[in-house]
C-alpha cells in the first residue's frame, strides 16, 4: 500500500469462505489481494500527481506510461485472484443464472471504494461537499459488502455461476496479454547492498567484485539506462513496481549477453518498496544484504562531521533506506573486523555446499601395510572426537594411486573445529611415532570457518576441488559443507600460485645437488602443471603432466626419466645418475618461461 492508505477489509462471509482454502491458495489470494489494493492505491496517487501540480510533457508522459502499467497490473492481478476464487464454486450446472462479473471484479471495486472513502474522509475537513459525500460512500461500502456475500454464498452453492474471468486487456502490446517480466535464465545471483551512509556498501560490492568475479551496477545507473531506452524522463517518479521492473530488465539484458558471468550486485538500496517489488520478481536469485552499523562508528569512518552524515541518513531514511533491513535476508553488524565482514561476504556471494564424497579405507589406497595400519589408527582417533573434526583425507598421491614408498610424502588434509586442533596435534604425533621412519607426514589443518570465507591457498583450493571430482577421504563428518571450486577459479589460482613455484625453483636449481633431486623434480612438474592449469588442461600424474608440459608452444620437449626411474634412483642412494637430464629439463623451463614475460 501507500503510506497512510487504508487496509482492505473483506466482507465477513468471503473472508470464512477463504480461511477455508488450503494453505497455499489461501496464502497466494493474500498476496494477490494485497498487491491489487497497492496498485489500485498507486494508480490513485498517480491519476492525482498527473491532474495537480503544474508538470513538463515528459512528466505528463511518464504519469500516463505509469497508469498504463499500473491498469495492465490490475488486471493481471484480478485474473490471478479469479484463478483462486473460481475454486469455490460448485461445478453446478450450465443453465443456472450467470453473474455479470467475476468475485475478483467485485474485490476490486470494493477495494476502490474503500479508497475513495478514505481520501474523501481527509478532504471532508476542509470540503462540505466532501463531508456531506462520506455516509453516502460508507452506505455504498455497506451494499456492496451484502451483495458480495450474497454472491459467495450463491456461487458455493451451486446457484449462480461466474463469467470467463479472462479480460484480455492490451495497453498498447500487439495483441498479447499483459505479461509479468521473469528473471533471465541467465541472470542466476544477484547481491543488492543497502545501508545507511558510511556503512560500507560500496566497499563490500567491490570486495565481492574483485575476489567472486561479480559484475557491479549501481542501481541509478541501471534505472537511467532503463529510463533512456524506453523514453522516460523520470525513472525515481514511476511506481516502486515498475522500477523494479526496469531494474529487472536491464540486468537481464546485461545477463543475456554476458552468459559467463555468475554474479551482479547492485548498489545502494535507499527504497525499501521498489526492492520488496525487485525481490518478488525475482525470489532467492536476488539476495538482499543491509549493512549496519552505529551512527558513531559510520562518522568515524567517514571523516566528515556529525552534520554531514546526519543529512545523508535523513534523506536516505525519508525513502525508506532504514526499513530494508527488514527486508534482508542478510543483516550484517558492520562494527568489526574487516576480516569478519569479508568472511560474511564470501559465504553469502559464494555460499557452501553439501558435497557428496567418496569414503575409503587406508587398504584401498595403495598403502604399504605398515603405513595403511598406522593411517586406520589415526582415522579412528580423529572418528572419536566426534563433530570437532569434521573431515580428515590423504591427498595428492594416495588420492590419484600414485604413491611410492621412500619418494611420496603423506599429505594430510584436516578439518577440525579450532577446539579440537590440540586434540589432532596429540593424534599426529601417535602417527607420526606409529609411521617410524616409512612416510614423511605433511599435514594441513583447517578449520570450517576458513573454507566457507575462502580464506584458501592455491594448493588448498585444488585439493578440495579433487575432494569434489572423487577423490577419496578417510572420514567425513554428516552434512560436511564445502566451497565449491570450479575449474575457472584453480585456473586464476595457477596465475597467484606459479611466480613463487618459480622462485622456488630457481633457488633449488641454485644447489642442485643430488640431494636437491627430490624437491627440484617435484617443482618442476608443479610449475608445470600449473601452467598447463592456464591453457584449460588438467593431467595428473607427474609423467602424463611432463609430457603435456612439453607439447605447450615454443617450449622444447622435456626428457625426463620416468617418475619409476628416477624415484628409484632416490631410493637406491644413485640420485646423481638421473639428476642431470632432470636439471637441464628444469633449465629449459625457466629459460622458456622467462622468453614468455620478456618485453
Amino acid at each position: 500500500m501507500t503510506q497512510n492508505s487504508p487496509p482492505l477489509v473483506l466482507p465477513p462471509r468471503l473472508s470464512r469462505t477463504v480461511a477455508a482454502l488450503p494453505d497455499k491458495d489461501r496464502n497466494r489470494l493474500d498476496d494477490i489481494i494485497t498487491r491489487l489494493h497497492t496498485v489500485n492505491g498507486r494508480l490513485w496517487d498517480t491519476e492525482d500527481r498527473v491532474r495537480g501540480a503544474l508538470l513538463s510533457a515528459a512528466q505528463v508522459a511518464d504519469c500516463k506510461r505509469e497508469i498504463d502499467q499500473l491498469n495492465a497490473e490490475r488486471n493481471l492481478l484480478a485474473e490471478r485472484a479469479d484463478e483462486v476464487l473460481g475454486s469455490l464454486a460448485d461445478a453446478g450446472r450450465a443453465d443456472i443464472p450467470l453473474h455479470t462479473e467475476t468475485l475478483a471484479s467485485v474485490v476490486d471495486r470494493l477495494s476502490v471504494l474503500t479508497l475513495r472513502i478514505w481520501h474523501s474522509e481527509r478532504a471532508a475537513a476542509r470540503d462540505e461537499l466532501a463531508r456531506r459525500r462520506v455516509p453516502v460512500l460508507h452506505g455504498q461500502r455497506e451494499e456492496l459488502c451484502a451483495a458480495l456475500d450474497a454472491l459467495v454464498s450463491d456461487v458455493v452453492a451451486g446457484r449462480r455461476r461466474l463469467p470467463v474471468p479472462a479480460r484480455f486487456k492490451l495497453y498498447g502490446r500487439d495483441g498479447a496479454a499483459p505479461a509479468e517480466i521473469k528473471p533471465s535464465r541467465r541472470l542466476r545471483r544477484v547481491l543488492a547492498f543497502g545501508g545507511l551512509s558510511e556503512c560500507g556498501k560500496s566497499t563490500s560490492a567491490e570486495f565481492v567484485q574483485r575476489t567472486c568475479g561479480a559484475q557491479r551496477f549501481k542501481i541509478g545507473f541501471l534505472l537511467r539506462q532503463a529510463a533512456h531506452r524506453e523514453g522516460l524522463a523520470e525513472p525515481y517518479a514511476l511506481s516502486p513496481r515498475r522500477q523494479a521492473e526496469l531494474l529487472l530488465g536491464e540486468l537481464n539484458r546485461f545477463a543475456d549477453a554476458h552468459v559467463d558471468t555468475e554474479l551482479f550486485t547492485i548498489e545502494s538500496v535507499h527504497d525499501d518498496a521498489s526492492i520488496a517489488e525487485l525481490k518478488r520478481l525475482m525470489g532467492d536469485a536476488l539476495q538482499i544484504v543491509y549493512l549496519d552499523a552505529s551512527f558513531a562508528v559510520r562518522v568515524e569512518r567517514s571523516g566528515t562531521p556529525a552534520q554531514a552524515v546526519a543529512a545523508k541518513d535523513e534523506i536516505k531514511m525519508s525513502r525508506g533506506a532504514h526499513q530494508v533491513a527488514a527486508l534482508a535476508d542478510h543483516v550484517i553488524d558492520n562494527t568489526g573486523s574487516i576480516a569478519a565482514l569479508r568472511a560474511r561476504l564470501r559465504r553469502i556471494a559464494a555460499p557452501p555446499a553439501s558435497t557428496a564424497l567418496r569414503a575409503a579405507t587406508p587398504y584401498g589406497l595403495g598403502l604399504p601395510a605398515a603405513v595403511a595400519s598406522a593411517t586406520a589408527d589415526f582415522t579412528d582417533a580423529v572418528r572419536a572426537y566426534g563433530p570437532g573434526v569434521r573431515l580428515a583425507a590423504l591427498t595428492g598421491s594416495p588420492g590419484e594411486g600414485s604413491w611410492i614408498a621412500g619418494w611420496s610424502d603423506l599429505d594430510l588434509l584436516v578439518i577440525a573445529e579450532h577446539e579440537a586442533i590440540g586434540r589432532v596435534h596429540e593424534a599426529l604425533e601417535q602417527y607420526r611415532t606409529a609411521l617410524g621412519g616409512a612416510a614423511s607426514l605433511g599435514p594441513t589443518l583447517v578449520t570450517p570457518g576458513e573454507l566457507t570465507a575462502r580464506r584458501l591457498t592455491p594448493r588448498l583450493a585444488f585439493v578440495l576441488h579433487q575432494l569434489q571430482q572423487g577423490s577419496p577421504v578417510l572420514h567425513a563428518a554428516p552434512g560436511l559443507e564445502l566451497p565449491t571450486i570450479s575449474r575457472g577459479e584453480l585456473a586464476f589460482a595457477a596465475v597467484r600460485e606459479l611466480p613463487q613455484v618459480i622462485l622456488t625453483t630457481r633457488r633449488l636449481r641454485a644447489d642442485a645437488g643430488p640431494t636437491a633431486l627430490r624437491q627440484l623434480y617435484k617443482h618442476l612438474v608443479l610449475a608445470c602443471r600449473l601452467l598447463l592449469r592456464e591453457h584449460n588442461q588438467w593431467e595428473s600424474g607427474p609423467d602424463r603432466i611432463l609430457a603435456a608440459a612439453s607439447r605447450m608452444p615454443g617450449l622444447t620437449a622435456l626428457a625426463t626419466p620416468s617418475l619409476a626411474e628416477i624415484s628409484s634412483a632416490w631410493r637406491d642412494g644413485e640420485a646423481e645418475l638421473v639428476l642431470k637430464p632432470v636439471t637441464v629439463a628444469v633449465d629449459q623451463l625457466l629459460t622458456w618461461y622467462a622468453a614468455q614475460l620478456a618485453a
